[in-house]
């Protein structure tokens, strides 16, 4: 890799501020001064400094984070803080959420800077299991329960779709809360999919993906890298 990609890769650096502090000394390479931007490094074996500070390239990260209510899923900064901005490892701009959640939803949600993992997770192809709890404004008892459970079974098809959604599960906790497990990731597929049921989601809480279920003692904002088990099991 060259010197200079290998500085903006492990630092804030830019790779035109990497060039410069190549040129002002700053920067040694198995203790020695390096100032062509151009020089090929061993990352694996050669010690690159900046002002005597040891830079180790940044692998590939996989997280969880229970995501407060108010917080965006998104790169851009808008009305609401980002999730990047309470994750604090270097390089966290390069962080992706893996399947977003709307700024009002809490719960599980994943995060890496590996393309082809996030794919596997969120690929339709692939049948990910997702399941949700859900408030509900109204409450749905006995026999609308019943219907409910079987339209969802059976696949909605939702306001300007053209085909129904994927069979879920749907299980009543009370009249008022459900737990709903999809494998698609429509926009606002929850929320719609009680639309048109007749009912209206209050409060909105993904439990798990796939097999990695969120843990009882992550708090709202906090986060955790995955278990190599949880990696491996999408």
């Amino acid at each position: 890799m060259r010197l200079d990609r290998f500085l903006s890769e492990t630092t804030p650096l830019t790779r035109s501020l990497a060039k410069r502090a190549l040129k002002n000394g700053e920067v040694t390479l198995n203790g020695e001064h390096i100032k062509q931007a151009a020089t090929q490094i061993d990352t694996g074996n050669d010690e690159v400094l900046l002002n005597g500070e040891r830079l180790t390239l940044v692998g590939l990260r996989y997280l969880m984070m229970h995501k407060p209510a108010d917080v965006e899923c998104t790169a851009r900064r808008g009305l609401y803080p980002r999730v990047i901005d309470i994750i604090d490892v270097p390089k966290v701009e390069r962080l992706q959420p893996v399947g977003r959640l709307d700024v009002d939803t809490t719960g599980l949600l994943l995060l890496t800077d590996d393309g082809q993992w996030s794919h596997r997770v969120t690929s339709p192809r692939h049948r990910c299991a997702k399941v949700y709890v859900a408030e509900l404004a109204d409450p749905m008892e006995d026999e609308t329960a019943e219907w409910a459970v079987e339209q969802v079974a059976q696949g909605i098809l939702l306001e300007g779709e053209e085909t129904p959604t994927h069979p879920a599960i749907l299980r009543f906790v009370t009249p008022k809360k459900a737990e709903l497990t999809i494998t698609e990731g429509r926009y606002h597929q929850v929320k719609r999919m009680f639309a048109a049921l007749g009912n209206h989601v209050t409060a909105l809480h993904r439990h798990s993906v796939g097999d990695v279920v969120l843990p009882d003692d992550l708090a709202p904002g906090e986060w955790r890298e995955l278990t190599p088990g949880e990696i491996a099991s999408f």
